[in-house]
């Protein structure tokens, strides 16, 4: 493989990987949080890409305007999921929360499938992300770079707030002790909210962009990312919002890179993330940047 080659390879992995990192993020900022894996976060990362799509070609909006339309409602209706499926049992037995999250999951997907219809839909790209940018003898489609470039923008933003800011001092506080924070005045509820939305809205940015790559949008698009995602978050270390990131592109180049060595392989390439975490787990199980803990009954 020549090196023209393979940094042309290189720029689809790190796209690819800052996908996946981007929708980690927000699996593991819930789950650090309440000890919750959110089996709908595959599904709002649809929701965001369907509310961009609807915001374009119904209400003839700018793209920007429908992007930030698409956010904003997706980071509510995250909130609304939190209020409504997974508020009520707060205080129930971890594998009742579980489930509930498997049928919002279900729900959300049968749903899409009744109002958007089963039928794929083109996703319309503007012509700024589909510009093809010569780097010497590579080749690069715009969206390729401006994945990584926002994804970091996102990650640098995200660890301010959590490291710089009131609210992220609670949500510290609340992952660590939920119970102590409680007694100490935090508002529990707003912080877990917060979390629900700023994740959803993650998730959201990560489906108008899967959907700018890969533009087609069905009801269940997020069924393989969402998990593929999840997997990235447990390889880097489920609750550590820098090992989200380190799995994501792990997993990205990983799958990428395999194809491209081994093209044969390419029929099994949803097989990688499944392979990838056997063999983390097998070593560290509490993931590459995880830290073991001994769970609550």
């Amino acid at each position: 493989m020549t090196s023209d080659l393979f940094l042309q390879h290189l720029s689809n992995a790190l796209s690819l990987g800052s996908l996946y990192a981007l929708i980690a993020i927000g699996y593991t900022m819930v789950y650090g949080i309440l000890r919750l894996i959110n089996f709908a976060h595959g599904d709002v990362f649809m929701l965001g890409g369907y509310a961009a799509f609807y915001g374009m070609s119904l209400f003839v909006m700018p793209w920007w305007a429908g992007f930030v339309v698409a956010f904003a409602l997706t980071g509510v209706f995250g909130i609304a999921l939190e209020r409504i499926a997974y508020q009520p049992l707060r205080e129930s037995p971890r594998i009742s929360v579980m489930i509930s999250a498997i049928g919002a999951s279900f729900l959300m997907e049968n749903l899409a499938t009744v109002i958007f219809g089963g039928r794929p839909k083109g996703f319309p790209a503007p012509a700024l992300f589909n510009q093809v940018i010569r780097l010497g003898a590579v080749s690069v489609v715009s969206i390729s770079l401006f994945i990584p470039a926002l994804t970091a923008a996102l990650l640098a933003a995200l660890i301010i707030i959590v490291h710089k800011t009131k609210t992220g001092m609670a949500m510290r506080a609340v992952s660590t002790d939920l119970s102590a924070a409680r007694l100490m005045a935090v508002d529990v509820n707003r912080i877990v909210s917060f979390t629900f939305g700023a994740g959803s809205v993650l998730a959201a940015v990560g489906g108008i962009m899967w959907s700018l790559k890969y533009p087609q949008l069905n009801p269940t698009m997020g069924m393989i990312p969402g998990l593929k995602c999840f997997i990235a978050a447990v390889i880097g270390g489920i609750g550590n919002i820098g090992g989200a990131v380190l799995g994501g592109l792990l997993l990205g180049c990983i799958e990428i890179m395999t194809i491209a060595f081994l093209p044969t392989l390419t029929g099994y390439r949803d097989a990688f993330a499944f392979v990838l975490l056997i063999i983390v787990l097998l070593a560290k199980p509490s993931g590459l940047l995880g830290r073991h803990q001994i769970e609550k009954v």
